[in-house]
């Protein structure tokens, strides 16, 4: 059932898989988009637009049409803030920006990078909005993050966050992208731009300091005493993502025995292990990726490393290597709620409706409420606002949660809190993430979990979106009665986009991909990798069943 992994899977990179930058640079400049072609147009995910130079999806006039819009938008929603921009290591990010801000400067639009060319985070630009836009009604501030996230080194991308400090709603994203996709068709002459020299000099373009900023607030989120008190060995590797240049000073500022494996920066990530596809992907939670990191397991007694624009953490612990996420979001989520005694007892717990459902024991255990929502960060934004929301999660090891104190962090997924949660968490029960898992499973039940991507079509992928419970006609899953069958989210009331099928000891969703030419099938059993793949088969032929239907 699972993907076929490639013979270059989990070893180092060969020349030959090696990005050529001056040519992706060259492509940036050179290579123009077809708006007639939809695979070349603006087009806005769960995380932003992404795509690459060579294939004509992430050119400059993406970034000028993009840029534009968030203009427009900003004077239509009377957003007058300053914009923070943030950018990641990817090899695009950097000509992005410069495009972006010849934008900006000329739309007189009040703009903050970095200084000195640092790389700047995800989550420290929605620290950064979050902390401006504290006590205020107007003059709100918003922001854009230039990053692909983990994606190959080829790849180049744009998110929007509006001053909710978290990723656009799709009623934001559909509003730039309709309007940047007709500048792309009228060849962006509406675009407002000024050379890059003139715009960097602009009075409307100012610097701050994000490193700073941020890592003098993690205090109020994560409990450093603890951590160096206990003198715990931790390491880190950042993946030679925008978080790079940040550790050293957590290290130093909080006195903790934090050792960064290596702070290179390549744009060809030459560094890496090859991913499971045979592919560079800078992905904490591959194994296949993290290849360094695990290799030093034995020398840490917890160790961590981010993805390229750090907003996903991966744990890789002494005891049992490196942890799949679920795992460790199920026992961050009971540390949590466990230590954090100014959180209001009526704070939830997020999670997206693919994350295990050993989640929704713990919460049971806690007798906290669980907010299942679907997939998709921004689900999560208003809770984690304004507190009724502890925690937010997704399965792919993107997080976030409140402050100790339980007021907003950042609404947009962390990768370093939790990365650093993970240390506090060993810190002040003396035992790592790995070994509390153990005794998660030993009380609530041990779940088995597996993905498969299945070929369908467009018209296929558009028909299993709008499935209907009423569509499935099933009233057992793997010998199971099935106890629900969902295609809205529980905690919203939201479209799933597919469905979800429940039994007492197990599940299974299934929801098309916003990328490829697949629908994904998402299972867990609490019985055993029998019982799971019976489950997976048999969602095959539920979801091929509906999808046959006229």
């Amino acid at each position: 059932m699972s993907p076929r992994i490639s013979p270059l899977a989990g070893k180092p990179a060969p020349k030959s898989l090696l990005v050529d930058v001056a040519k992706l640079l060259a492509a940036y400049i050179e290579l123009r988009p077809d708006a007639g072609v939809p695979a070349q147009r603006v087009a806005f995910g769960t995380s932003g637009h992404r795509g690459s130079s060579f294939a004509r999806s992430f050119n400059e006039w993406h970034v000028l049409a993009i840029s534009q819009a968030i203009c427009d938008y900003r004077k239509h929603k009377g957003i007058d803030g300053p914009l923070y921009i943030g950018t990641d290591t990817h090899a695009l990010s950097q000509p992005a920006l410069e495009s972006a801000l010849e934008v900006f400067a000329a739309n007189q639009v009040q703009t903050v990078i970095a200084g000195n060319g640092e790389f700047t985070p995800t989550p420290a630009i929605s620290h950064a909005i979050l902390t401006h836009n504290r006590g205020r009604t107007g003059g709100l501030a918003d922001g854009i993050v230039l990053t692909p996230s983990h994606n190959p080194p080829e790849d180049g991308g744009f998110k929007y966050n509006p001053p909710n400090g978290g990723p656009a709603d799709t009623d934001v994203t559909s509003w730039i992208q309709e309007r940047a996709n007709a500048l792309l068709r009228d060849n962006v002459k509406d675009v407002c731009r000024m050379p890059f020299e003139r715009a960097r000099r602009a009075p409307t373009t100012h610097e701050h300091d994000f490193l700073d900023a941020y890592v003098n607030d993690l205090g109020a989120v994560i409990d450093f005493d603890a951590i160096r008190a206990s003198g715990v060995r931790l390491g880190v590797d950042p993946l030679g993502g925008a978080g790079v240049h940040y550790w050293a000073p957590i290290a130093e500022r909080y006195r903790i025995d934090l050792a960064v494996v290596s702070e290179q920066v390549d744009p060809q990530f030459a560094f890496m292990s090859v991913d499971w596809d045979g592919r560079i992907r800078m992905d904490p939670s591959s194994p296949y990726a993290m290849q360094r990191l695990i290799g030093m397991q034995d020398r840490y007694d917890v160790a961590f490393a981010c993805d390229t624009d750090h907003d996903r953490h991966g744990i890789v612990t002494r005891s049992n290597g490196l942890l799949p996420p679920n795992h460790y979001l199920a026992v961050l989520v009971d540390y949590l709620f466990r230590h954090r005694p100014q959180w209001s007892p009526r704070a939830a717990i997020g999670k997206t409706l693919v994350s295990t459902a050993l989640i929704d024991r713990v919460a049971s255990r806690l007798g906290r409420t669980l907010y299942e929502s679907p997939v998709g960060f921004k689900w999560f934004v208003d809770g984690l606002l304004d507190g009724s929301l502890g925690f937010g999660g997704e399965e792919s090891a993107g997080a976030s949660f409140l402050r100790r104190d339980g007021s907003a962090w950042s609404t947009d997924k962390d990768g370093i809190a939790p990365a650093l949660l993970s240390a506090e968490i060993t810190a002040r029960t003396g035992r790592d993430p790995a070994e509390l898992y153990s005794d998660l499973v030993t009380a609530l039940g041990e779940p088995f979990a597996d993905r498969l991507d299945a070929a369908a079509n467009p018209a296929q992928k558009a028909k299993l979106a709008k499935l209907s419970a009423r569509q499935v006609h099933r009233t057992e899953l793997a010998g199971e009665k099935i106890e629900g069958v969902l295609d809205r989210a529980p905690g919203n009331d939201a479209p799933i986009g597919g469905i979800k099928v429940t039994s007492a000891a197990g599940w299974f969703a299934a929801r098309p991909s916003g990328t490829e030419d697949v629908y994904k099938i998402y299972a867990e059993s609490f019985r055993s990798e029998a019982h799971l793949r019976e489950i997976v088969r048999e969602a095959q032929a539920i979801v091929d069943a509906a999808l046959a239907e006229s």
